[in-house]
């Protein structure tokens, strides 16, 4: 077993285990509390073994080793670290309801699928540029995604409030511990802006890398084409919020779209050569 996949399991483990302690007061029918330094801690400690699993990984000797679960890890990995910092700015605590899981489920998935593929010219700089901001927008649009689920549940409950009698469901018991929609809406909107300049200048360095590789600048494959049909959505969702003032139902179902069309510009793609048609190249 390798070492990055110990890290991954270790990284699961620890997630677990903070996801269980943020859960069973609500379980219990106690209201879910903020956050204490030692609960920061905790996370940053579970966001450490993350990384190490990831840097494991990705940096062998031979140079960059790359697969759709990793990719993966990575996003999730980059978000957690968002959160962590966003966090000192906003009271979010609650985020970590479903932040933690999601976290623990894509370790477990880097964990059972390790097999990937080299990534040619690694040497490269801007090619190491390239992939270091891609995976950053990876980071901040998947956070931003799990943001517009959370909203999407609580905009459903608070449309069709449950009786008495089921506020004793844990699920409502979560959704009630929520920060307020608007606090929500100006994260998820933040997120998306800063996303969406990164995803800019990945997009930017991508046509670099292409033209210095002797390759045409946009280069018509999927990855290419499902990047710039996210990098579309999202402009067009950011214009849509500054011109006519979208938001709510509207806002979240073109961030989902944005963050479909990223999530099959690379891990959808890998996960079919990788997996079904098994064509990875490092175990």
């Amino acid at each position: 077993m390798s070492a990055s996949i110990v890290f991954h399991l270790l990284a699961a483990l620890a997630y677990g285990v903070l996801t269980a302690a943020r859960w069973r007061p609500l379980a219990r029918g106690q209201a879910g509390q903020p956050s204490k330094a030692i609960g920061r801690l905790c996370v940053l400690g579970a966001i450490g073994l993350h990384g190490a699993g990831i840097a494991l990984a990705i940096i062998v000797p031979q140079g960059l080793h790359l697969g759709w679960a990793l990719a993966l890890s990575t996003a999730v990995w980059l978000g957690m670290i968002v959160f962590w910092i966003e966090n000192f700015l906003l009271r979010i605590d609650s985020v970590l309801l479903l932040l933690l899981p999601a976290a623990a489920v894509t370790c477990l998935l880097a964990a059972a699928f390790p097999q990937g593929h080299l990534v040619p010219h690694a040497n490269n700089d801007w090619l190491r540029t390239h992939l270091l901001i891609a995976m950053t927008a990876y980071g901040l649009i998947t956070v931003a995604a799990l943001h517009a689920m959370l909203m999407t549940a609580l905009d459903r409950q608070l449309h069709r409030p449950v009786q008495a009698e089921d506020r004793r469901d844990v699920f409502a018991r979560a959704l009630e511990s929520m920060p307020p929609l608007l606090v929500l809406e100006q994260l998820l909107f933040r997120l998306i802006w800063i996303g969406f300049a990164v995803l800019t200048l990945t997009v930017v360095t991508g046509i670099q890398v292409s033209l210095r590789l002797g390759g045409p600048a946009l280069p018509m494959d999927h990855k290419t084409v499902f990047t710039l049909l996210s990098w579309a959505t999202f402009g067009v969702l950011l214009a849509g919020r500054h011109i006519k003032g979208w938001r709510g139902r509207t806002a979240l179902r073109w961030t989902l779209a944005g963050f479909a069309f990223l999530l099959l510009s690379y891990t959808g793609s890998r996960f079919v050569l990788d997996v079904i048609l098994q064509r990875g190249t490092l175990g």
